[in-house]
């Protein structure tokens, strides 16, 4: 390593562990063991340009191990993409740019949310099926106007999570030649050493998984990672896993190698230390020399003459292949699938029962046939779920211009890697299973919600009326889990219009997931319902006088038994307003006055009526009203036998509205 390059890695690992120490919070171990591979990919290998972070033929780097976030924003810092010595100062403080864990959207040049193990191993995965299929919609000879690579680095916690198995499984199957993954291998967790729960051959692991494997014994040899770098570059039909073997804490002779590096500050006196070890020339705290800050400007050049290069041949391309430059600016417009909703056939005439999976199903078909970079999958259920789309082809590492998406049994990988293809740019991604294993979706649901990534999720078989497959498959509780996340909207229609709704809501949404929430059984359409569920809620049957004596409130499969419990109560003189609530999350961003409008005050004989769980409905129905909702888990039998034996009825309906009386 020559003079200038051992400056550069020890800038990175000193103001690492300085904004560590100065907040007295953080994890300065992975900064100071992984800034040599950081630092030689970011300076010889990937291509990025500082002064345009948005270069939509950039390179991604995905940081999975969140916790060094320093590593990162020293990077950032460094490289010039905006962060200040002031920002590293302020690490981990409130409404900083330096937030403990990278965020994105937040702080530039952070390409996804980190900090759950592994997250950012199957978000890197979607990142590169996103390259893969716009090259494959958009390069021609002469004109690779979609090349570039996505890299991601995690260490032992990060391979141990299940989900970089599940990621890895499928970007091997894929033949992903573009996703090159940096393996931190310090063999050290929180606990300790990683033989106390972690002893298996990785490499052979990502082997049989059909990765190219290569390693890297010493973690400071510039020259050898660099080398291996080009070498899993230069295989385009594998994706590539590099193990580099370092020490965590590298540099502090007290913490080196040792458990205690990982999550807290070095202390005073280690942070001098280091500086001593490393020969490092300041000993003021931030202080990085000029030499320095020129060589990475230097090097921040050349992402700008990339870039310029890629300009040109973008421009080019454009005047070759006009139709293709029009349909590259209908990929990246993120109003272009809003706008689907006004175009005729999205809102069809149906006038039969219908399941709202099958009503789905119909939508999908004409948002793929009018909104080209639509793509999504199941994990494994497409047929179940009514996803597939037809005509669109199967992505594969045959055909990386299909849309359809397979992701296998593999609920928790097909979210983070949703993620990924929404975070990559150009796509507008959904990925479907059965309402009951959303529970293996949440924690990369939570990251969508997090990150205003507005994924769209297909959950069908939204209930009891799932039926004969019994309790194990009959999802109570998971409506009121999607419900409280913070800006997540969960519709759960009662009809193809109230359906259609919910997806024009999904594709007009530019900063938050939404979840569909689909009937197996059919349920009938209702006349008076359409594009109100916009609204989140609406009056569907109104009552005769201003304030009814008592309203019904309904979502999805249940608001038929609530119309019929009116015509009930209606034959007895109680007057009875019918509202159908799809979506809690969007009703509660309407004005004061229109929930005022739907729900006065003055009216306190509520009822709702709900084939799941009844937490949450407490805030609709108040101290004075009554909620029919499954109070235990379902059961093995018809789905019509077991909205009886539940007492979802329209006479039990109805007599929750007379014990209001």
């Amino acid at each position: 390593m020559n003079h200038i390059d051992t400056l550069s890695v020890n800038a990175i690992r000193v103001l690492s562990a300085d904004a560590v120490q100065k907040a007295n919070s953080g994890h300065p171990g992975l900064p100071l063991g992984a800034a040599p591979m950081a630092y030689e990919l970011w300076s010889g290998h990937m291509k990025h340009n500082p002064s345009d972070p948005g270069w939509k033929d950039r390179d991604r780097f995905v940081l999975s191990g969140g916790h060094g976030s320093m590593l990162l924003y020293s990077l950032l810092h460094l490289f010039g993409y905006g962060l200040t010595k002031e920002d590293l100062m302020n690490f981990r403080q409130m409404d900083s740019l330096t937030p403990g864990h990278p965020e994105y959207g937040h702080t530039l040049g952070v390409e996804a949310t980190t900090g759950p193990l592994g997250a950012g191993m199957g978000m890197a995965v979607g990142m590169a099926m996103a390259e893969a299929h716009l090259a494959a919609v958009f390069n021609r000879e002469g004109y690779p106007v979609v090349d570039h690579y996505t890299y991601v680095l995690g260490g032992d916690g990060c391979m141990m999570e299940g989900i970089s198995s599940e990621a890895f499984s499928l970007a091997g199957t894929l033949g992903l030649g573009k996703l090159i993954v940096l393996y931190d291998s310090n063999r050290i967790s929180i606990e300790g050493s990683t033989d106390i729960a972690f002893t298996e051959n990785v490499q052979m692991r990502m082997e049989a998984f059909g990765f190219q494997v290569l390693t890297v014994e010493d973690g400071n040899d510039l020259e050898a990672i660099g080398r291996a770098i080009e070498e899993a570059r230069a295989d385009r039909s594998r994706p590539s896993f590099i193990t580099i073997k370092t020490e965590i804490g590298y540099g502090c002779p007290a913490k080196q190698g040792k458990a205690s590096a990982h999550g807290e500050p070095l202390g005073a006196d280690n942070v001098a230390a280091l500086r001593e070890t490393l020969n490092w020339p300041l000993a003021e705290a931030f202080a990085v020399p000029d030499e320095v800050y020129r060589h990475y400007q230097e090097l921040a050049k050349k992402g700008s003459a990339a870039q310029a290069q890629w300009e040109a041949v973008f421009e080019e391309y454009s005047e070759k292949y006009p139709e293709l430059r029009a349909l590259w600016d209908k990929y990246f417009d993120p109003k272009a699938a809003g706008e689907l909703a006004d175009q005729e056939g999205f809102w069809p005439a149906v006038d039969k029962a219908e399941a709202t999976r099958s009503s789905s199903g119909r939508q999908i078909q004409f948002i793929k046939d009018h909104l080209p970079n639509f793509i999504g999958g199941s994990a494994d259920l497409a047929p179940s779920n009514k996803t597939y789309m037809e005509g669109a082809g199967d992505f594969s590492r045959d055909n990386y211009g299909g849309r359809n998406l397979h992701f296998g049994v593999r609920e928790l990988a097909m979210t983070a890697i949703s993620n990924g293809l929404m975070l990559h740019g150009g796509l507008r991604a959904f990925a479907a299973t059965f309402f009951v294993f959303s529970d293996y979706t949440k924690p990369m649901a939570r990251l969508a919600a997090l990150m205003g990534v507005p994924l769209t999720f297909v959950f069908t078989h939204d209930s009891i009326g799932v039926g004969e497959d019994g309790p194990t498959h009959e999802p109570i509780e998971q409506l009121a889990m999607f419900r409280s996340m913070p800006n997540f909207h969960v519709f759960r229609p009662a009809d193809a219009a109230e359906t259609a709704a919910a997806w024009e809501s999904a594709l007009k949404s530019t900063h938050t997931p939404t979840a569909l929430v689909l009937s197996r059984q059919n349920l009938p359409q209702l006349a008076a319902s359409g594009r109100e569920a916009l609204k989140g809620a609406y009056i569907l049957e109104d009552s005769v006088k201003e304030f009814p004596d008592a309203i019904l409130i309904a979502t999805g499969s249940e608001v038929h038994l609530a119309v019929k419990a009116r015509e009930i109560l209606a034959g007895e003189g109680v007057d009875v307003r019918v509202v159908s609530m799809p979506s809690m999350d969007v009703f509660e961003e309407q004005s004061e006055a229109y929930r005022e409008k739907v729900l006065p005050k003055a009216v306190r004989r509520r009822v709702a009526v709900e084939a799941l769980d009844g937490f949450g409905w407490e805030r609709y129905v108040g101290l004075d009203g009554a909620v029919v909702a499954m109070e235990r888990f379902g059961a093995s039998a018809p789905a019509g036998q077991l909205f009886e034996k539940f007492g979802f009825t329209a006479e039990r309906v109805a007599d929750a509205v007379r014990g209001l009386m």
